[in-house]
């Protein structure tokens, strides 16, 4: 039960951070003194809502977790999974997706000790690894690489049974991170609902 419950304030710490860091780099790339004025005269949009009138909402879907925070106007759900080092606690591994527009953008945490300049390799099991991305920046609980998906590629998690993350390490070894992809699809669809 302990360790349910610091999983569960591990998953809303990391919702609650990814929000902050997506608002500041929305915020950072599209700020003009026009949009602002814009902002200003327009109405004021209808409260979001969850199921049962509730403010924060948390599901299970396999191996991944579904989560939903009403701020104000604005609600903002996402999909996530977190790995923790079973002896320690400590999270390992983390990655968080959310609904934009046509694709899915998120974030992936890795750990320290990692080759920054060398990026990181996504694969979906034995299909064709993807271009390599970058780390965008490294923060107190990990090192941050941006995601974005396409529909091919959300299809192909929907479909897939582990996204493999390469990385290199810092003394030039490879190392291999995989995501479990058991239960996506079903966690999608529910935040796909949630968010409208």
């Amino acid at each position: 039960m302990h360790l349910k419950r610091h999983l569960n304030t591990m998953l809303k710490n990391s919702i609650m951070a990814a929000s902050w860091l997506a608002l500041s780099m929305l915020l950072a790339s599209s700020f003009d003194g026009s949009s602002a004025q814009a902002q200003a005269a327009a109405p004021s949009p209808a409260p979001a809502t969850l199921p049962g009138g509730a403010t924060s909402l948390q599901e299970t879907f396999g191996d991944w977790q579904v989560a939903c925070v009403v701020q104000g106007p604005a609600k903002r759900c996402a999909l996530t999974q977190e790995q923790v080092n079973q002896q320690s606690r400590q999270r390992v591994f983390a990655v968080e997706l959310s609904i934009a527009a046509d694709k899915l953008d998120g974030v992936l945490l890795m750990p320290f000790g990692l080759a920054l300049d060398r990026g990181v390799t996504l694969q979906i099991d034995d299909q064709p690894a993807q271009a390599v991305l970058k780390f965008r920046t490294c923060l107190p609980g990990g090192c941050l690489v941006p995601l974005s998906f396409d529909g091919k590629t959300t299809a192909g998690l929907k479909v897939g049974t582990v996204l493999k993350a390469r990385a290199g390490a810092d003394g030039g070894q490879e190392q291999l991170y995989t995501v479990s992809l058991k239960g996506f699809a079903q966690a999608l669809d529910r935040v796909a609902a949630l968010s409208k």
